[in-house]
């Protein structure tokens, strides 16, 4: 997947994200790196689990990085508790 594709998919997750688990976006730039670690958190608990692979921008790459970024901001919330990003 190219870097603008990255981009792309991860400042949508990212913000899809934010707003299933914190009722709203944290910002452009931190849902877009939310989104991109969320995108590789969530490759790898699919692969684990035996999913496919996870390759360009469609909806299923955006289903994984968007589970992947959930994943994050609610482990994020678990270990900072109630304060902010």
């Amino acid at each position: 997947m190219s870097v603008l594709g990255w981009i792309v998919l991860g400042l949508l997750a990212g913000w899809i994200g934010s707003h299933i688990v914190d009722n709203g976006g944290k910002g452009p730039l931190l849902d877009m790196v939310l989104g991109i670690v969320g995108a590789l958190v969530g490759g790898k608990i699919f692969m684990v689990l035996g999913a496919a692979p996870v390759s360009g921008v469609n909806f299923y790459s955006l289903f994984v990085s968007v589970v992947g970024a959930v994943v994050v901001l609610v482990a994020y919330h678990a270990v900072m508790g109630n304060r902010r990003l």
